[in-house]
């Protein structure tokens, strides 16, 4: 895997929320601990049609056999 190497600059509070995520995960660095938020980030605010996940799950609602039904306008003969 390809690191990319950043310098950057972050505010106090920023550094307390990165310890506090280090320390949760039982990380070794703060490039650990960014790179977990960027991990939470994108399983819960991502686009779900952009998630890997999410292409599994409608490759497998693909396969799955349907139920037919008739159109409302069948039912109730309002061709």
């Amino acid at each position: 895997m390809y690191m990319v190497k950043a310098q950057i600059e972050i505010g106090q509070g920023t550094n307390h929320i990165l310890n506090i995520i280090k320390a949760q995960y039982a990380l070794r660095d703060k490039s650990e601990a960014i790179e977990k938020v960027v991990e939470i980030y994108a399983e819960e605010m991502m686009e779900p049609e952009l998630r890997p996940d999410y292409i599994k799950k409608i490759e497998k609602i693909k396969k799955e056999k349907g139920i037919k039904v008739k159109s409302f306008a069948d039912r109730y003969g309002l061709s």
